[in-house]
């Protein structure tokens, strides 16, 4: 009897007829499960796992390949991947070699929506103390929309219709897919640049909430928050709400609703200049009618009649002035004359030489003259004068 001998392999060849088994058996997998530990790589791969409750499968998602997805995930999302299982020999371990991933459902992408709302709500980019101004009458607006769509050309359309004044920037731009959040960013940073631009309309039509998703993208919210100038958001219709919407200075419910709000209707302008020419003029008429009142009045015064008579008047009246000058004058002279002689008489006791003439003599020693008898000291020589002269004694 042949005894069966036993096949023994090394590790290598173990691990290769393994690798051709799994690879060979599961070349097309579809796998949901739970995002764990992912990471966006600086090289542009993506690494993380794929877990339920009782076992977790390592995954990579090489860079070219993740572009293709809409969305930004995060771990604890519930995703479905597409891809083919791979093993990696070196290490005797296996993993997904992902192709396409989609969330688990519209329940997955709604509350990442609100997560993220939720984040931004409480770092107060909602605000309204940072929605800034839109200009009543913009001379150059900025369109970041798709240039096919037929979001722009309803856009256009009600310009032309409202305000033709206005001068359109179209920035083409995706609006729908994996690169679309990314491209959005960078347009809205080169119209930023720009120093003609008043206003910036991001916008795209309707759609379901993943074709809407790159506008719910944390890095389009911070972009639009960012930006120094108005933005306007009209994305998808009415019932259309996405992170941009909140973030933005002004939300419209649809494109067309947004050019709108972004520009004056040209019919309310006439009307409003029409109004106030109106009023204007019933302005200048009513000063008209005060003017010509006045002047009527004028016209018929006394005064306009009879202007010589109004002058003949004015004439006594000064005539009666300068009377009343002169005779003021006059009095004030004879009081001031009367002061005057009177000082001149005081004036007159005081006059030595009148004194003298009378018969009174003054008598000095010393340069002094001798006024008190006590004074007088008969041993020193003194002089007399009189009014005709003196004499040394």
């Amino acid at each position: 009897m042949n005894e069966v001998k036993e096949q023994i392999f090394s590790v290598s060849e173990i691990t290769r007829s393994i690798k051709f088994v799994l690879e060979s058996s599961f070349e097309k997998l579809s796998i949901e499960g739970e995002l764990s530990n992912f990471k966006a790589h600086s090289s542009g791969h993506w690494y993380f796992s794929l877990k339920d409750e009782e076992a977790v499968i390592n995954c990579t998602m090489w860079k070219g390949v993740n572009n293709y997805v809409f969305f930004t995930p995060e771990d604890g999302m519930k995703v479905i991947i597409t891809g083919r299982l791979t093993v990696y020999a070196p290490r005797g371990s296996y993993q997904i070699d992902v192709r396409t991933m989609k969330p688990a459902g519209v329940g997955e992408l709604q509350a990442a929506f609100e997560r993220l709302k939720r984040k931004l709500f409480d770092e107060g980019l909602f605000d309204e103390q940072y929605k800034k101004a839109i200009p009543f009458f913009p001379k150059k607006i900025a369109l970041i929309t798709s240039s096919e769509g037929a979001a722009v050309r309803d856009m256009i359309s009600v310009a032309e219709r409202r305000f033709p004044l206005v001068e359109l920037l179209i920035v083409p731009t995706k609006v729908q897919g994996a690169d679309a959040a990314r491209e959005i960013v960078e347009n809205l940073a080169k119209v930023n640049l720009l120093k003609n631009i008043d206003v910036i309309i991001l916008a795209r039509g309707g759609g379901s909430i993943e074709d809407l998703w790159p506008f719910n993208e944390e890095i389009v919210a911070r972009a639009v928050f960012k930006s120094d100038i108005p933005v306007i958001t009209g994305i998808g219709h009415e019932v259309d709400f996405t992170i941009a919407d909140f973030v933005s200075d002004l939300r419209a419910p649809t494109p067309s609703v947004a050019m709108e709000l972004a520009t004056p209707d040209q019919e309310e302008l006439k009307g409003i200049i029409k109004d106030n020419s109106s009023a204007i003029v019933s302005s200048i008429n009513s000063i008209l009618d005060e003017y010509r009142s006045e002047i009527e009045y004028q016209i018929n015064s006394y005064t306009f009649k009879y202007p010589l008579e109004k002058v003949r008047n004015y004439s006594q009246q000064i005539d009666t002035l300068n009377i009343m000058i002169n005779n003021l004058v006059e009095k004030k002279l004879l009081t001031n004359n009367s002061k005057i002689l009177l000082l001149s008489k005081t004036l007159e006791g005081y006059d030595i030489q009148k004194s003298l003439k009378k018969g009174f003599a003054l008598i000095r020693q010393n340069s002094k003259f001798v006024t008190r008898k006590n004074n007088f000291n008969k041993s020193e020589t003194h002089t007399i004068q009189f009014y005709d002269g003196e004499i040394k004694i």
